[in-house]
C-alpha cells in the first residue's frame, strides 16, 4: 500500500454535489481530495433530465434552490465554459380531472413568493394563447420564469475542472473500498490500495452511499431507481420553458424540455430496475413506450416526431423523497449529501456551497434540519 496522500477534506463521490463541493472547499482555501469510482459526473448527474427547476420543491426547501439558482445564473463566468444553463422558466400543468391539483398549485405559488419564488397562473385563453400546442386535457399551470434547464453531462465535469484550477486532487477510476476513522484523521483505501487521510470526510456517493454510512454505525434506508429518458430529432426551436404534469400517478409524470439545437429532451414516468452493484441499468422497452403515450396526452404533435436515444442511470431515493445532507449524527468531522431522490440536479451547487460553508466555518444559513440522517433512526 502506498503512503497516505493528506489532506484538510476528503470527499467519496464525484457526481455534481461532490464536484461543487470540492470547488467551494478550494474557494475557501482548504484542500480537497475527491475520489470516483468511474468517471465524474457519469452517474446519476450526468443520466438526469436537467431541470434547473425551483417550483413543485418543499416551501423549506427553497432558501437552498435559491442558493442554486443564483449559481446556476453565474455558472459560465464562474465555471469558465459553458454548462448550458438556458433560463427559459419551468412550467407545471395539471390536467382537467384533477382540479384539486390545480387549486394546491394556486396555494402554492401565495406561499412560494414568501420565499422569493414568483410564479404566474395561467388557464383558460390565456394558457392556449402562449402555449398552443398543449393537448386538450391540460387546465392550469404554474409558470416560473426565473428558472431553467442546463446540460447535466456538461455540469458535473465543469465543476470539477474548475475544481482542479483551484488546486483540488481530482481522481477517477478510484473506488473507495473502506472508510474508517483513525485517530484524528478518517483513513480510506481505494480499490487499487491507494491511502488518503483527511480530519474532515463527505460523502456524496449517491446510490453507492449506504455502506459508507453503515461503515461509521449509522443507518439510512436508501434505495436506488433508473430515469426513463429519451431525446428526438432535433426540430425549430420553439417550446421555451422545460414542461412537466403536476400529479400523483407516476404513469402521468411526465417532463420535456428542447434544447438550443432544437432536441426534446423527454423524462418522467415509470422508472427503470438499477443494479447498482454492477454499476448497470438497463432501459424498459415497456417503460418508454408508455411515456411516449403520456407525452401525447401532454403534447400531442408529438406523435410524429422521431426518438433518436434512450438512456437511464443510477439514482438514489429515500423514502421521504429528501436528500440527507449535512454532519453525521455520531461521527465528528463526517458529513453527508446524497439521496436526492431524483431532484438533486438543480440544487447541486447550492449543495457544494452549503456544504463547503458547513465544513470551513461549522454553521450554514441553510436550515439542514429536515435533512438530518438521525430522522431514520428516530423512525
Amino acid at each position: 500500500m502506498s503512503a497516505p496522500q493528506q489532506s484538510d477534506v476528503l470527499i467519496i463521490g464525484g457526481g455534481i454535489m461532490g464536484c461543487a463541493s470540492a470547488f467551494f472547499l478550494r474557494q475557501r482555501g482548504l484542500s480537497v481530495t475527491l475520489l470516483e469510482t468511474d468517471l465524474v459526473g457519469r452517474q446519476a448527474s450526468g443520466t438526469n433530465f436537467g431541470n434547473v427547476r425551483r417550483q413543485g420543491r418543499p416551501l423549506y426547501q427553497l432558501p437552498l434552490a435559491n442558493r442554486a439558482s443564483a449559481i446556476w445564473r453565474k455558472a459560465r463566468e464562474l465555471l469558465e465554459t459553458d454548462v448550458e444553463y438556458l433560463q427559459r422558466g419551468h412550467m407545471r400543468v395539471c390536467y382537467r380531472d384533477r382540479p384539486d391539483i390545480a387549486a394546491k398549485m394556486e396555494s402554492y405559488a401565495v406561499e412560494a413568493a414568501q420565499s422569493d419564488l414568483d410564479l404566474e397562473m395561467l388557464s383558460g385563453n390565456a394558457l392556449r394563447d402562449r402555449f398552443p400546442f398543449l393537448g386538450p386535457e391540460v387546465m392550469a399551470a404554474s409558470l416560473s420564469a426565473q428558472c431553467g434547464h442546463a446540460n447535466p453531462r456538461l455540469a458535473g465535469p465543469a465543476f470539477a475542472r474548475a475544481a482542479q484550477r483551484l488546486g483540488a486532487a481530482i481522481h477517477e477510476n478510484c473506488k473507495a473500498v473502506s472508510a474508517s476513522r483513525d485517530g484524528i484523521d478518517f483513513h480510506v483505501v481505494t480499490d487499487d490500495g491507494r491511502s488518503f487521510r483527511a480530519p474532515t470526510l463527505l460523502v456524496t456517493a449517491g446510490a453507492w452511499a449506504k455502506a459508507f454510512v453503515e461503515g461509521f454505525g449509522e443507518t439510512v434506508p436508501l434505495t436506488s431507481r433508473g430515469p426513463n429518458m429519451c431525446v428526438t430529432e432535433p426540430l425549430p426551436y420553439a417550446i421555451g420553458p422545460s414542461i412537466g404534469v403536476a400529479t400523483p400517478e407516476t404513469v402521468e409524470s411526465v417532463y420535456f424540455r428542447q434544447v438550443a439545437r432544437g432536441n426534446l429532451v423527454i423524462g418522467g414516468s415509470i422508472q427503470n430496475q438499477t443494479f447498482p452493484e454492477q454499476y448497470r441499468v438497463y432501459v424498459n422497452p415497456a417503460n418508454s413506450l408508455g411515456q411516449w403515450r403520456q407525452m401525447q396526452r401532454l403534447f400531442p404533435a408529438i406523435a410524429r416526431v422521431n426518438i433518436i436515444r434512450t438512456w437511464s442511470g443510477i439514482e438514489s431515493y429515500l423514502p421521504d423523497d429528501q436528500p440527507v445532507m449535512g454532519p453525521s449524527g455520531s461521527v465528528s468531522g463526517l458529513f453527508y449529501a446524497f439521496g436526492f431522490s431524483g431532484a438533486g440536479f438543480q440544487l447541486g451547487p447550492g449543495v457544494g456551497e452549503t456544504m463547503a460553508e458547513l465544513i470551513a466555518t461549522g454553521s450554514t444559513d441553510i436550515d439542514l434540519s429536515p435533512y438530518r440522517i438521525g430522522r431514520f433512526a428516530e423512525g
